[in-house]
């Protein structure tokens, strides 16, 4: 059985290099080469320098793991085998635009669960983390879940990416605007469910979103007391999946929109 006290403390000391690192890039946005890798998809050298690093030391200090990353993909993967799922910099868009809304994050997942997960946004000075059998935290405080109970009792995190059509898109939005609710959404999906899991949104929704750019702060929410669908299921790491997260007593509500 792989270590997950050793795996959460190294990752720990981790995420904030990583983290270090992608905000020297940002501070210096003007000398980084950009691509274009589709629509509304872009990443930079600091994408992928990110995710060298963090692939690196996991490497070194457990080769026994497996690893997921946006930027370098997939390596060779068995059952029973623990993987680390990483996105180097969540929130490229807004990164490149010099805007704060970015994160580094990273999960690690055994045998179909998710056992923990870190997001940090260096630009503002957060680092959230959730692991099993220990209290969300964001910067080393404890963190819940808020307690809505209705869509009307504060602001809902609305995902959205161009590999869902928008025919398919709108509908989930005329129902949340027809309930009064008010929507949340700046371009970084993992920072918007951790402030879920701070109890800032009162929960998160998207159509589909890949296995790195959430993993890290659904566990963060799972820790900090909340719900979420079953991401992992339907081969949900390697192809992404529709998320829904927030407080028990909302998350009921929260299904219905689909």
């Amino acid at each position: 059985m792989p270590d997950l006290t050793a795996r959460y403390e190294f990752a720990s000391e981790l995420i904030k290099d990583a983290g270090e690192l992608a905000l020297d890039y940002f501070h210096r946005l003007g000398t980084l080469t950009i691509k274009k890798k589709g629509e509304q998809d872009m990443a930079s050298e600091a994408d992928l320098n990110v995710e060298m690093l963090i692939r690196d030391r996991l490497r070194s200090r457990f080769p026994e793991d497996a690893f997921l990353g946006e930027e370098t993909g997939r390596t060779e993967f068995s059952a029973g085998q623990g993987v680390w799922v990483v996105d180097p910099i969540d929130g490229t868009q807004p990164f490149i635009n010099g805007l704060g809304g970015w994160c580094v994050s990273i999960a690690f997942v055994l045998n179909g669960t998710l056992e923990m997960g870190l997001v940090y946004g260096p630009a503002r000075g957060e680092l959230f983390q959730g692991c099993h059998g220990q209290p969300a935290t964001m910067n080393g405080n404890p963190i819940k879940v808020g307690n809505a109970t209705r869509l009307t009792d504060g602001i809902l995190g609305v995902g959205y990416s161009p590999r869902v059509k928008p025919d398919e898109f709108l509908p989930l939005f005329s129902r949340l605007l027809n309930q009064g609710s008010m929507f949340y959404r700046e371009g970084c999906g993992a920072l918007a469910l951790c402030y879920v899991a701070a109890g800032r949104l009162i929960g998160y929704v998207e159509s589909h979103i890949n296995s790195w750019d959430c993993l890290g702060a659904l566990a963060v929410i799972q820790a900090a007391g909340g719900m979420i669908n079953d991401f992992l299921g339907d081969d949900g790491l390697w192809k992404g999946n529709r998320v829904i997260a927030g407080p028990a007593s909302l998350y009921p509500t929260l299904v219905d929109l689909f």
